[in-house]
């Protein structure tokens, strides 16, 4: 029997989940916040802007209003960016079914949600918004995937973690195809801690990888990158078990693991391509801070999530006294205290004394 899932944000990725759904017979509803995006789903069953060329079902539809696409719906799936998650939330807690309890939430946005208390994992810090009904009871959708490949139904593994066990089942089932394999975690907080960080060792992963490539330091090879991969899932597990992570296979599973070395390596990865340009193009020259170049993020044409996420795991690491040297060189160099070499030599000299 189908089903009504609304799904609020229309980037690649909610876009691609959007269009799995859609396409065992559901009624999918997007919410967009670009008119333009919205009009090319309803008029040529396209996402030009973030999905190009992949042809969506006529099952699936996008509005600009945000409480027809959350209003009466079964399901309903929180897909933006983390710097907009919170305001998305709050345009939607006016919604009836969302004020009575009566759908079924997920989150699939990666990264940290910024508050006076310092930054904090999503689904908590949605769980302060939301009516009592919903507490413990969100499921958090991760995974090593892409959007470009799951929209194109390229085999590819998630995993829905959540404190419900009968949620987690729920989304899985609404989720899996014989081409997208989903599994079920309790473990929501390592999941969520595992899906932020990955994204700025993968700036780290891109950074090696031009210098390598482009000749800038000869010492950089392909032992190298499994060197970051491996000081890069200890710094994942290390904050994850901050963060209160139950499960340690959390970080060796598909979540952890899996989703740092396709994150790391893959052409699709928006910030594995970001910390390439740091290198390629110079990106960083125009801004003067990690806080500038948040602020004026729509600049760079694309959104690596990692940028954000390594301004708050750096606030984290102090917080919890973390030895994370990868992430926290990161965060000095998009604040421009270090410069590229400088964020090398600063690496090597944190795995030495690691």
């Amino acid at each position: 029997m189908s089903a009504k899932i609304g799904v609020l944000g229309a980037g690649a990725w909610g876009t691609a989940i959007a269009k799995v759904i859609a396409e065992k017979e559901n009624d999918v509803l997007v919410w967009s916040y670009e008119t333009d995006v919205r009009d090319d789903i309803n008029n040529k069953r396209l996402n030009s802007r973030y999905l190009p060329d992949v042809e969506l079902p006529n099952t699936l539809r996008a509005t600009s209003d945000i409480e027809e696409a959350a209003e009466g719906k079964q399901f309903l799936i929180y897909a933006a960016p983390s710097l907009f998650l919170l305001d998305t939330l709050k345009k939607s807690l006016t919604v009836n079914s969302i004020r009575e309890g009566k759908t079924i939430i997920a989150v699939i946005t990666k990264g940290f949600i910024p508050t006076e208390n310092g930054p904090r994992l999503i689904i908590e810090t949605m769980e302060d918004y939301l009516p009592g009904f919903f507490r413990q009871s969100l499921v958090y959708i991760s995974g090593p995937s892409h959007a470009e490949e799951v929209s194109r139904g390229k085999l590819t593994g998630l995993i829905a973690a959540s404190e419900n066990p009968k949620n987690s089942i729920r989304f899985r089932d609404l989720l899996k195809n014989p081409r997208l394999l989903v599994y079920s975690s309790l473990d929501v907080r390592g999941v969520q801690a595992a899906a932020a960080t990955k994204n700025v060792i993968a700036i780290a992963f891109g950074i090696l990888d031009a210098m390598k490539t482009i000749g800038k330091i000869d010492m950089l090879g392909d032992g190298t990158e499994s060197l970051l991969l491996a000081a890069g899932l200890n710094e994942i597990q290390q904050l994850g078990t901050a963060l209160g992570a139950t499960h340690p296979e959390t970080f060796t599973s598909i979540s952890g693991i899996g989703d740092l070395d396709v994150t790391c390596r893959s052409i699709y990865g928006r910030n594995r391509r970001f910390g390439r340009e740091i290198i390629e193009k110079n990106i960083l020259a125009p801004y003067k801070n990690i806080d500038d170049l948040l602020s004026r993020i729509g600049e760079i044409g694309y959104l690596p999530e990692g940028i954000a996420a390594a301004k708050y795991i750096q606030i984290l690491a102090e917080k919890y006294k973390l030895k994370i040297p990868v992430c926290v060189a990161i965060c000095k160099l998009l604040n421009k205290e270090l410069n590229p070499h400088g964020f090398c030599k600063n690496l090597l000299a944190g795995w030495d004394n690691t």
